[in-house]
């Protein structure tokens, strides 16, 4: 099975950006569709993108739609979640997750393996 470790998190200032990334170890994370779900401070975790297994197609949350991209790079392992024009409503733990299908879902309930998290905190 796959383990998966998410780094790139910190505190920016609002309209800036941060590069997430998520490095898979144990198996090939070209077994796998990948998701970014975030999970603000008292709310619930949240869809934010994901990528299909052959990464010809991804999907985002409304809210990231134009300033976050998803994007895979198997030959490293690595997923990445690029995000730009950051808003303090971007605040969250982000968690990187797998599931071993060749498409994406935007359910966490689809996802059994998962990473601890990374804290982005933006301030505005």
């Amino acid at each position: 099975q796959v383990q998966l470790v998410e780094s790139g998190g910190g505190l920016v200032q609002a309209g800036g950006s941060l590069r997430l990334s998520c490095a898979a170890s144990g198996r090939t994370v070209s077994n796998y569709a990948m998701g970014w779900f975030r999970q603000p401070p008292g709310k619930e975790r949240e869809f934010v993108a994901a990528i299909r297994r052959s990464g010809d197609n991804m999907d985002y949350a409304d809210s990231v739609k134009g300033r976050f991209t998803i994007s895979r790079d198997n030959a490293k392992n690595t997923v990445y979640l690029e995000m730009n024009s950051l808003k303090h409503e971007d605040t969250a733990v982000y968690f990187c997750a797998a599931r071993s299908h060749s498409r994406t879902s935007y359910s966490s309930d689809d996802y059994p393996i998962w990473g601890q998290g990374t804290q982005v905190t933006v301030s505005s």
